[in-house]
């Protein structure tokens, strides 16, 4: 691949500071134009260099196999014509129902040339909930024309659940009269050439629902614009782009925004090619993901912290494995929540060792209403909350919310129109500027430079008051729990309305199982043992030292029971929704507040000496 002399480029943001207290961020870069839609990237990288591989993926005797970006453009114009066909439009979508794979991408790609929005449905709604409650509410809103799902058989409860009788297109196991190879044969017409060559900024490419992690998902209308625009402002701050095609090996679900706009789009915008992980960052997953990066040396990673902290620990393990992942590396991209810093440590550390060269390890910020990155760092820098700046063609404006922090919100190409069928909730999530209102907070990393980028601060809905009235933010003491007690995987923070601030919190068993030599017993709905204990209550008492009240920890609980989809609790991308926890555990909360704490609780407690 050709090498691009700057790997990113230097943020040069002009920042008003307005009467009411509202400061304005925007880059002084303007964004250049962008294809009139996503297909037109494909069209693109087809004609230019049409033997290039877009797409591969594990078959049954576990060679890759996948298409080429002439294929997949033959494949979309026969799928836009076929859909066509069966009665599927603007007002009678594409729902997809399993996961990241060949099928998935050539379906979305043919229904977007045929202008028909697709709506892909997050693989857990399917099969690990028990009473498809998200599906049933999904097909009522969205009233889908076609249901895909790769292979009929496990998805039929689902699909069942989804009422209105919808067509049923599967590669295996469905009515051979709607099977992909049925579609993939037919002959393109005029009717989806027609269609593509009315497909505008403002067509609707997907229906891509929210994760749910504060609240219901809601279906978020994102056009071909959006996802265009997004990939040019990456582009212009990421200049390697432009001369070195992307190579992917990616887990991430393309029912999320992540995953499905920002990295799938990342390639096709690109020409580069992305081999689909059928792994995961979960102990169960995580050895056919290693097993991926031992055959493809990836040049861009992306991820989320739950899966860096498994892999971190597998790359350690294994110097030859961390040389093959790291080889053709450029950047190391983290997302979805704050990466904690002693994580991003380790991370660097592994790629200069691998390597002998520093690798930029990155962030961004944005959410599905933006595309979805409206932010991102691309610079040095040193606090692993920064999510960086505003890239070209967006406006940030910030809204004191208290002491050193701003209310976030958004204005741009980028930003979603609103959400489908429910103008109620579209209206309450813009201002009267016309600013998307995500509901994040956001302080300057370096207040005298708006280029030092800003310091995520989590969510307002997650934040609380103590009984005392001091405020607590959840996002950054989660963070700051995490980077200390790497044992812990995830934590949801307690304490509203009481006195002191608590924790219930999940445990890494790989990195439990590396620093404690073996995992603590179940008791019930906790894990605990006395070494479990030893290692975390000085952790919280260091943690607590020199920090406020709103920042310390004075207990905690290890729980044995993992997050449930059906309760709302998590997220099939990992993210906790922080109130559901807590309501859904009750119980505990009371056990971490009781005059007396009981054994299992862990209480913080400082080293002799310290």
């Amino acid at each position: 691949m050709k090498k691009v002399a700057h790997l990113y480029s230097r943020p040069s943001i002009v920042r008003r500071d307005r009467a009411d207290g509202c400061v304005l961020l925007e880059s002084a870069t303007p964004l250049q134009p962008s294809p009139g839609g996503v297909v037109e990237m494909l069209r693109g990288w087809a004609a230019l260099d049409p033997e290039q591989m877009l797409v591969a993926q594990r078959g049954p005797d576990g060679t890759w196999w996948g298409k080429t970006y002439s294929q997949a453009l033959a494949a979309a114009d026969s799928i836009g014509q076929a859909l066509h066909e069966r009665g599927l439009s603007s007002e009678r979508p594409l729902m997809v129902l399993s996961g990241n794979s060949v099928g998935h991408l050539l379906m979305t790609l043919g229904a977007m040339t045929a202008g028909i929005p697709v709506v892909p449905i997050s693989v857990a709604y399917s099969l690990q909930s028990r009473d498809h409650a998200r599906i049933k509410m999904i097909g009522e809103l969205v009233r889908p024309g076609a249901v895909y799902a790769e292979d009929v058989e496990p998805f039929r409860p689902a699909v069942s659940a989804l009422g209105g009788d919808p067509m049923l297109i599967s590669a295996v196991g469905g009515p051979a009269e709607h099977s992909l190879d049925a579609l993939l044969s037919t002959a393109p017409g005029r009717e989806v050439a027609d269609a593509g060559a009315q497909i505008a900024d403002d067509t609707v490419a997907k229906i891509l629902f929210t994760s749910g992690s504060t609240g219901m998902p809601k279906g978020v209308i994102t056009t071909h614009g959006m996802l265009c625009a997004n990939q040019q402002m990456m582009r212009q701050v990421w200049p390697f782009l432009t001369g070195e095609r992307p190579v992917l090996v990616d887990w991430l679900p393309w029912s999320h925004t992540f995953g499905g706009n920002h990295n799938v789009n990342m390639v096709l915008a690109n020409g580069g090619t992305l081999h689909i992980d059928d792994g995961r960052p979960t102990p169960g997953l995580l050895a056919r993901s290693l097993a991926n990066y031992r055959d493809v040396s990836p040049t861009l990673a992306f991820n989320v912290p739950s899966g860096w902290a498994q892999l971190v620990p597998a790359l350690e393990r294994d110097h030859d494995l961390a040389e093959r992942f790291f080889d053709r590396i450029r950047l190391l991209f983290n997302a979805a929540a704050a990466l904690p810093s002693t994580l991003r440590h380790r991370l660097k550390v592994l790629a200069r060792e691998a390597t002998g060269r520093d690798i930029p390890v990155t962030g961004s910020w944005g959410t599905t209403e933006t595309a979805p990155a409206a932010t991102t760092a691309h610079f040095d820098y040193t606090d692993a909350r920064c999510i960086g700046v505003p890239l070209p063609g967006v406006t940030l404006k910030l809204v004191p919310a208290d002491e050193d922090s701003y209310e976030i919100r958004v204005r741009g190409k980028l930003i979603t129109p609103g959400y489908h069928r429910r103008p109620d909730l579209s209206d309450a999530a813009f201002d009267e500027e016309g600013f998307y209102c995500p509901g994040d907070a956001v302080s300057f990393a370096d207040p005298a430079d708006p280029n030092a980028g800003l310091l995520f601060r989590g969510r307002l809905a997650e934040d609380f008051k103590l009984s005392t009235g001091t405020f607590v933010r959840v996002g950054s003491l989660r963070t700051a729990l995490l980077s200390a007690a790497p044992v812990l995987s995830d934590a949801v923070i307690v304490g509203e309305n009481r006195g002191d601030v608590c924790a219930l919190a999940w445990l890494n068993a790989t990195e439990a199982g590396r620093v404690l030599g073996e995992l603590p017993d179940t008791q019930g709905e906790v894990l605990y043992s006395a070494e479990l204990a030893a290692y975390l209550a000085p952790i919280l008492g260091e943690l607590n030292a020199s920090a406020g009240s709103a920042s310390r920890i004075q207990r905690l609980l290890v729980m044995a029971r993992p997050a449930t989809l059906d309760a709302g609790e998590i997220t099939d991308k990992g993210y906790v929704n922080q109130r559901r926890v807590l309501a859904q555990r009750a119980e505990l909360v009371g056990l971490l507040y009781r005059d007396a704490p009981p054994g299992e609780v862990i209480v913080s407690s400082r080293k002799e000496g310290s």
